[in-house]
């Protein structure tokens, strides 16, 4: 008798679809099983709010995790970076894949580069952490520009700048990467500018706890330096005690003398939507071979962030 097919839970986004799609068909070659795709609605999908007001942490999870833990899917795909940093006892990350472009693009009317931009030109994004950076940029380096507030998938937030009401909008490199169309992207924004929220780039692939021999065929696709990462760059967050909608980039990338992988630098910021104030710090330190070793990296930065004043940084903080 051959196994049924193993049902992965996706969100409806053509976005969303792509990386399941490809999550899917790495799992058939894995267990030798079927794998469909369930669409699943979840509130982030359906609200015409700015993310900061329905609540930005797991807006777009809780869906997901809800027909896993009763069952409707075995297992499901996020963005990391969607996920809240607490983990709910009844599920597992069963797997991190190897991190795709964790940085930021801008698409721009013309061909434009972020630094050819016009003054005042109308640039935009949804997200806090990018408007911080930009802002910050762009005062450094003499430019005014307006961070305009949009939502939208990947098409709307393109169509803004093809139908001339922004100049430009910056996106997630992985995302458009999924989806095949990096060839839009006008410039490739520098970690160095603008670091990416906490987890970008990857994906996570989550489980129900007590399906463990899902849960050790879908650990074959973990990647150990991505899992590390991103378990830093979220345990910063969480000891900043921010959400996903908070303005805080952070992210972890491996130091390699030559071939050989020495240390893990861990690059951190918080600061206001205007860009007017921000706190940037980083820490290295040997490439974590536990999770509590990468979480203690990720809190320790936390803390000396927090010491230069990032708590008061990060806008009102739901008590």
């Amino acid at each position: 008798m051959t196994e049924r097919a193993l049902r992965l839970g996706t969100r409806r986004s053509k976005l969303a679809m792509a990386q399941s799609g490809q999550v899917a068909e790495k799992v058939r070659q894995l267990t030798g099983r079927a794998v469909e795709l369930v669409e699943i609605t979840t509130y982030g999908d359906v609200s015409r709010e700015h993310l900061a007001q329905i609540g930005g942490t797991g807006v777009f999870v809780a869906a997901l995790r809800d027909a896993l833990v009763r069952g409707e899917v075995d297992f499901a795909v996020h963005s990391l970076k969607d996920l809240p940093t607490a983990q709910p006892e009844e599920l597992v990350l069963a797997a991190v894949p190897e991190r795709e472009d964790p940085r930021d693009v801008l698409i721009a009317r013309d061909g434009l580069t972020f630094a050819e931009l016009p003054d005042g030109a109308r640039v935009g994004t949804g997200s806090p952490r990018r408007m911080a950076q930009l802002n910050a940029y762009a005062r450094s380096h003499g430019m005014t520009i307006d961070t305009v507030p949009i939502r939208g998938n990947i098409d709307t937030r393109v169509g803004y700048v093809h139908n001339g009401e922004l100049d430009a909008v910056v996106l997630a490199a992985a995302g458009l990467s999924r989806i095949g169309r990096t060839d839009e992207v006008t410039d490739f924004l520098s970690v160095d500018t603008v670091l990416p929220a906490p987890g970008q780039g990857a994906l996570a692939i989550e489980c129900a706890a007590h399906n463990a021999s899902l849960t050790a065929a879908l650990a074959e696709l973990d990647d150990p330096y991505t899992r590390a990462a991103v378990t830093a760059e979220r345990s910063l967050l969480a000891a900043l005690e921010a959400g996903c909608s908070a303005p805080v980039g952070a992210l972890a990338d491996l130091l390699a003398d030559g071939q050989i992988v020495k240390e893990m630098r861990l690059r951190g910021v918080v600061g206001t939507t205007d860009g007017s104030t921000l706190v940037q710090l980083s820490t290295t330190g040997p490439v974590p071979e536990t999770e509590t070793q990468a979480m203690a990296l990720g809190r320790e930065l936390a803390v000396e962030m927090l010491a230069k004043g990032a708590a008061g940084l990060m806008g009102e903080r739901a008590l």
